[in-house]
């Protein structure tokens, strides 16, 4: 009987740690240089306003966290599903209260284009058959999120965010039929939530905060619609998670 396996989350770990140095790199030649500007203090008054509005950009790299159904038979051959993580990106406003100087509540409505890939491998007689299923996902983001941030240290600052947020995939599929379709799709639920945890470093520049961040996002539904398909069937569950490497702008 072949063996079920996922694939080890080792290499989307290890890509997510090159992010995360690169991020830290990056975010240290811009200390080096905001330290650099003879002591001056910019944007002096900026915690003292309560409210701030500006922007995000980002970029993504998505999958699934998959879990496997225990009672599957193996019936239909499957030999192994390999997770591969896939590239989108977000576009943000963003709105922050100053709670305290050092506390601030967020939110940040906006567009995330999410993309995931899984790849089946089915034993064809002599032959392993090769079946990709992919899922693009249009999201309608509605995060919340607290972040704690240290005191200014001349131009720069270190935080941390975490919170929750709610989804709406506008190009779900979830009412297609499969019976009408040339051949079985994946079908996944368009509402999902997260936890969002993540840190970064704020830099004052001298018209406006410009922000790195780097967030995890760990969906806590399992939005896969179990129609008994050959995709579906050998799955108990599959919850969406991803790594976002933001950039923000703030007035």
């Amino acid at each position: 009987m072949p063996n079920f396996l996922l694939e080890s989350p080792l290499v989307s770990r290890q890509t997510t740690f090159k992010k995360v140095w690169i991020l830290i790199g990056f975010a240290c030649l811009v200390s080096t240089q905001s330290f650099g500007q003879g002591g001056r203090k910019n944007l002096a008054a900026f915690d003292a306003k309560k409210y701030h509005f500006g922007f995000s950009i980002a970029g993504n790299q998505s999958d699934y966290n998959i879990i496997q159904r225990p009672e599957f038979s193996f019936s239909d051959s499957l030999i192994q599903i390999i997770n591969q993580p896939q590239a989108g990106f977000n576009l943000a406003l963003v709105a922050s209260w100053n709670m305290t100087k050092n506390l601030h509540l967020r939110f940040l409505p906006g567009l995330s284009f999410q993309d995931r890939s899984l790849e089946y491998h089915f034993q064809d007689e002599d032959d392993v058959a090769i079946k990709s299923r992919r899922t693009e996902a249009v999201y309608l983001d509605f995060p919340l999120l607290l972040k704690l941030r240290t005191d200014r240290i001349g131009n720069v600052a270190a935080f941390a965010v975490i919170g929750g947020k709610l989804s709406k995939d506008m190009q779900s599929q979830e009412e297609t039929n499969q019976q009408l379709q040339s051949e079985y799709i994946l079908r996944l639920e368009s509402g999902n939530s997260s936890i969002d945890i993540g840190a970064g470093v704020d830099f004052f520049l001298p018209f406006f905060k410009f922000s790195i961040e780097g967030k995890f996002e760990l969906g806590r539904r399992n939005i896969m619609i179990q129609d008994e398909s050959e995709f579906s069937a050998p799955l108990e569950s599959l919850k969406t998670r991803s790594f976002i490497l933001s950039l923000c702008f703030e007035g």
